[in-house]
C-alpha cells in the first residue's frame, strides 16, 4: 500500500500547517493531567479535535486532496483494526483467583507478552488485567504488578507482528511486510526476558513479606480458572485472517467478526469485563484528528530531513523514542519514518534501510511504556487497578521508575545501533 506522503502535493507546504497537528499532539500530553475531568468525556475530546483539525482538512481540499483520502482510508484501516480486536477481545473473560506467587504472577505476564501479538496490546491488557488482579488481591505488598503488566503486556510484549501494537499497523498499512516484524524476535526476547527476570525477583521479596495470614487466605480463595466466551477464538482469527485482505475486504471482514461477536457470544463475559465502547470511542475521537492534521507534518518531514539533523540509525532511536513517551506513539512513528524516508538512503524497506525501520519500530514500541500517555492501554490497565483498590504511582513516579528499568535494554540498543554504523 502506498503511503500517505506518496500523495504530497508539489507546492511547497507552509510551516504554520504543522501548528495544529502539534497543539493537537500536546493536548493528548498535557490535558489529562492539567484539566483531567474536561479531557474524560469524548465529547469535548471531539470538539477539540474538531477545532484543530477542520481548518487542515479545508486546507488539504485545496491542496493536497489526494494526500487527505489516502490519510482517511488508512485511519480506517486503522480504526476497523483496534475496534475488531477491541470487541471481541471484550467478549472473552477469565475467571477465577490462582495462588498470588511470583511464578504465578510471571506466567501471566509472560502469557500477555505472546498474546499482545495476536490480539493487540489493548485486547492482551483487557484479557489478563482482571486476572491478575483478582489473583493478588489477598496480597498486600503489589504495587509494582500493574506497573511490570504495562510495561510487559501493554506495550514491550507486542513488538512482533503488525497486530502487536498501533505503530506496526500504521507501518503494514505504509508498506511493511507482515512478517518484518519478526525480524525483531531478539529484541522482543531479550526485553521480555529481562522484564520477567525482574518481576520474579521484586515479587519474591514483596512476597516474602507477606503476612502468614494473608498467604492463608489467598491459599484459601484459589479458585479454578473458567474462560467463558470462547467462540471469540476463532473469531480472533480470523481478524489475523482478514489482515491479509486487501482494502475494503479487509475493513469489511473485521468489521463482521466485531458484529458477529457482540451479537451472537456470550453476554456474560462482557458484563465480567465491565465492557464499554468508551476506550476506543476516545481512540478513533484522537486519530481521526491525528490522520488529517499529521498530513502536512508529514510532508514538512520529509523534505527537509537533512536540517533534522538525523542522519544515523541510534539517532532515529533515541529521538523517535523520546517523543513516544510523552506523545502517543504511532504518530511519532509515522513522523520519524516519514523523516527517515527524505534521507534518501538505500531503499531497503518503504525507502529505508532495515536498519533505520528498526530503530524507529523498536523505539515506538519500547518506549510507549514510558509513560501513561506513551500507549494507549497504559492508562486503562492504571483506571483498572486504581478501582480495585491497587496502590499505582502517579504520572511522575511511574515514569521514573519504567525509565530507570528500560534504560538497560535501551543502552543495549543503541550501542548496537552505533555499533553497526561505526562498522
Amino acid at each position: 500500500m502506498r503511503a500517505v506522503n506518496a500523495h504530497l502535493s508539489t507546492s511547497p507546504t507552509p510551516l504554520v500547517a504543522i501548528v495544529p497537528f502539534a497543539l493537537l499532539l500536546l493536548c493528548i500530553a498535557v490535558l489529562p493531567l492539567v484539566s483531567p475531568h474536561f479531557w474524560e468525556s469524548n465529547r469535548n475530546k471531539s470538539f477539540v479535535v474538531a477545532a484543530l483539525a477542520t481548518p487542515i482538512a479545508v486546507w488539504l481540499v485545496n491542496h493536497d486532496r489526494t494526500g487527505l483520502s489516502h490519510s482517511a482510508l488508512e485511519y480506517v484501516s486503522f480504526i476497523c483494526l483496534l475496534g475488531a480486536l477491541f470487541v471481541v477481545a471484550g467478549g472473552i473473560h477469565v475467571a477465577g483467583d490462582l495462588r498470588a506467587t511470583p511464578k504465578v504472577n510471571v506466567t501471566i505476564l509472560g502469557l500477555g507478552a505472546v498474546l499482545a501479538n495476536l490480539i493487540g496490546t489493548t485486547g492482551a491488557s483487557m484479557l489478563l488485567i482482571r486476572l491478575l488482579l483478582r489473583t493478588n488481591s489477598e496480597r498486600k505488598n503489589t504495587s509494582h504488578l500493574p506497573f511490570f503488566f504495562i510495561l510487559l503486556v501493554s506495550n514491550c510484549g507486542g513488538l512482533l507482528t503488525p497486530l502487536g501494537d498501533p505503530p506496526l499497523f500504521l507501518g503494514y498499512l505504509q508498506g511493511v511486510p507482515f512478517l518484518w516484524t519478526l525480524s525483531l524476535f531478539p529484541i522482543w526476547l531479550i526485553a521480555c526476558s529481562y522484564l520477567l527476570a525482574l518481576l520474579y525477583w521484586v515479587d519474591s521479596r514483596a512476597y516474602a513479606k507477606e503476612s502468614a495470614i494473608d498467604i492463608a487466605h489467598d491459599a484459601s480463595n484459589v479458585q479454578p480458572l473458567r474462560i467463558t466466551g470462547l467462540s471469540n477464538v476463532p473469531l480472533l482469527g480470523g481478524i489475523v485472517g482478514a489482515v491479509f485482505l486487501p482494502t475494503p475486504w479487509r475493513e469489511l471482514a473485521m468489521v463482521a467478526l466485531a458484529f458477529v461477536s457482540l451479537l451472537f457470544t456470550s453476554k456474560e463475559a462482557r458484563r465480567a469485563n465491565d465492557f464499554s465502547f468508551t476506550p476506543i470511542n476516545e481512540v478513533a475521537i484522537l486519530f481521526a484528528g491525528i490522520f488529517v492534521t499529521m498530513v502536512p507534518a508529514l510532508a514538512l518531514l520529509k523534505g527537509n530531513s537533512a536540517a533534522l539533523g538525523l542522519k544515523e540509525a541510534y539517532q532515529y532511536f533515541l529521538v523517535t523514542g523520546g517523543l513516544s513517551s510523552v506523545l502517543d506513539n504511532a504518530p511519532t512513528y509515522l513522523t520519524f519514518l516519514s523523516a527517515a524516508q527524505g534521507l534518501g538512503l538505500a531503499p531497503e524497506i518503504v525507502g529505508i534501510p532495515s536498519l533505520y525501520l528498526l530503530a524507529i519500530s523498536a523505539s515506538a514500541v519500547l518506549m510507549g511504556a514510558n509513560t501513561y500517555i506513551g500507549n494507549g492501554p497504559n492508562f486503562m490497565v492504571k483506571a483498572i487497578a486504581d478501582s480495585q483498590n491497587y496502590k499505582t504511582d502517579s504520572f511522575a513516579h511511574y515514569a521514573f521508575k519504567a525509565v530507570l528499568v528500560l534504560s538497560p535494554i535501551y543502552a543495549l540498543i543503541t550501542l548496537y545501533l552505533w555499533l553497526h554504523r561505526a562498522a
